[in-house]
């Protein structure tokens, strides 16, 4: 098979464990309602659910991504993918609250390996002028599986009750791993080639990418962008549940659909616009999700306010086209910024930044509840998106240059 057709093929491959990683994030938030009665916890409780896979998918991101910088991208994925599975499997036969937040805290040990091996391994596949489509057709996978995650978890808890969801869900992964072992393959890219690249340890790595100013302020926008999502994904369900009175299928749909609908048009139209955009302008990669986040701050706010179900609807789709505009450009930014071989072990660190404090703060969401309520909650994350803009204005990427880059341009 030539380069060019396996690079696409990759991108389907990883599509669909994207997608199971995800749908397992987003069901069990649809089963909250459901969760609370059988567990009889407060909504501070529940609030602990995120963090406690949050703050161990986070930490351990930057090691998961070092280990596929160092050793092999493809093979990273597939422990990921059988942790994962089997976890997911093993939530649904828990037998209290505290067993459920271990097999979450479990959860992330798996995730932490896939998503920064996962996008790296894409950007070794596809140069230049192909890689924000195709990372932003990878991310679409992850919105595929929130709203499955939504809908379906919503529908499988009303007629199967909640366990359901993850027993099938594992099954499904141990299933799909065979697919794997025959599918991935490394790329042979001059990148990787290079063996004094490979022998980076993990202080260099870390002391390289930290002295990099531009790889900080890339981190803070990601880190402010993923507390807001985190607390959207995490309370929005209940929101609509509760302000609109929705059943539990509706509010998993309304909370999942709208925005990651909006989220695969912003990652096609932001990934085609950036590719194209960035042969003239190096900044352009920069520019759509600056964009993205300016619109989605004011619309979120919105949110939090209205009790209009048209006006919440426009406002969550243009929220989620900011999150597709910079899910499609944030591993290329990173490109611009970062040798290859620490690509994986940035990204694991700027998820572990989001996720810390993205976890913290749906936790307090969830805490503060009685107090500035839900659509408080909302607002505030909408405040964090006009900032992130702010922050990611000051990227300055530089067009690169050199054989490497024009032979991976070819791609």
């Amino acid at each position: 098979m030539k380069r060019t057709h396996y690079a696409w093929l990759l991108v389907a491959l990883l599509w669909v464990v994207g997608m199971l990683n995800y749908l397992d994030r987003q069901v069990i938030f649809s089963l909250f309602p459901l969760l609370r009665a059988e567990f009889q916890v407060s909504d501070a409780q529940l609030g602990l659910v995120t963090p406690a896979f949050l703050w161990v998918y986070g930490a351990l991101s930057p090691f998961g991504g070092y280990l596929a910088d160092r050793f092999s991208r493809s093979k990273i994925i597939l422990v990921s993918l059988f942790v994962w599975s089997a976890v997911t499997w093993a939530t649904g036969h828990v037998s209290g609250f505290g067993q459920l937040l271990g097999a979450r805290a479990l959860m992330g040990i798996s995730e932490a390996c896939y998503i920064p091996a996962a996008l790296a391994l894409l950007a070794d596949h596809h140069g230049e002028r192909t890689r924000s489509l195709a990372t932003g057709l990878h991310q679409s996978g992850l919105y595929i599986g929130m709203i499955a995650g939504g809908w379906a978890g919503g529908w499988i808890g009303q007629q199967y009750g909640w366990r359901a969801a993850f027993t099938w869900l594992g099954v499904a992964g141990i299933a799909y791993s065979v697919v794997l072992i025959v599918g991935l393959r490394e790329a042979d890219v001059a990148s990787r080639v290079d063996p004094a690249t490979t022998q980076t340890d993990w202080w260099a790595a870390l002391t390289d990418l930290l002295s990099n100013r531009d790889f900080l302020l890339l981190g803070a926008a990601f880190t402010l962008f993923s507390v807001a999502g985190w607390i959207v994904l995490t309370w929005l369900p209940l929101y609509l549940y509760e302000r609109f009175q929705m059943t539990l299928t509706g509010a998993g749909f309304s909370a999942t659909f709208y925005i990651q609908a909006a989220a695969f048009a912003g990652i096609l139209g932001g990934g085609v616009l950036a590719d194209r955009w960035s042969r003239t302008n190096p900044r352009a990669r920069v520019l759509v999700p600056v964009a993205g986040f300016a619109a989605g701050g004011v619309f979120l706010f919105v949110v939090g306010w209205t009790s209009s179900p048209l006006v919440l609807s426009v406002c969550l789709v243009v929220y989620g086209l900011s999150r597709g505009l910079l899910d499609c450009n944030a591993m290329p930014i990173l490109c611009q910024i970062a040798p290859a071989h620490v690509r994986a072990t940035g990204y694991g660190l700027f998820n572990l930044a989001g996720c810390i404090v993205g976890g913290t703060m749906a936790a307090l969401a969830g805490a503060l509840k009685s107090t500035i309520g839900l659509g408080g909650a909302l607002q505030a994350s909408a405040l964090l998106l006009l900032v992130a803009a702010v922050v990611l204005w000051r990227v300055q990427p530089q067009e690169k240059q050199g054989e490497q880059a024009r032979r991976l341009a070819t791609v």
